[in-house]
């Protein structure tokens, strides 16, 4: 089992930034990919970013790359989000999720196996 918990979503003015903290607790964090997604409403959850187990790889969805990066701290078993330059059409709830696959980093909503509450995120213009 694994809990996740986002934290840091807000509302800011486009151009701005925000970051996103996600805590995780029960299985040993290190074991396991990361990943954020976005839902808006009437959407579909979208991809957004994704981390492998030791931080050495990351993927990201064209629409924020250059702007989001996303990290991770084994030490503190927490996930980040750093989202800069924000525009009005990232406005959406951004969850986070544990892949517990084996595989590196996925980008698809139904390999990952846990998800957090989510946290809003509203980009003003």
């Amino acid at each position: 089992q694994v809990q996740l918990v986002e934290s840091g979503g807000g509302l800011v003015q486009a151009g701005g930034s925000l970051r996103l903290s996600c805590a995780a607790s029960g299985r040993t964090f290190s074991s396991y990919a990361m990943g954020w997604f976005r839902q808006a409403p009437g959407k579909e959850r979208d991809f957004v970013a994704s981390i492998t187990r030791a931080g050495s790889t990351t993927a990201y969805a064209d629409p924020v790359k250059g702007r989001f990066t996303m990290t991770r701290d084994n030490a503190k078993n927490t996930v980040y989000l750093q989202m800069n330059n924000l525009k009005p059409e990232d406005t959406a709830v951004y969850f986070c999720a544990a892949d517990l696959g084996p595989y590196s980093t996925r980008t698809s909503p139904s390999a990952y196996n846990y998800w957090g509450q989510g946290t809003q995120v509203t980009v003003s213009s």
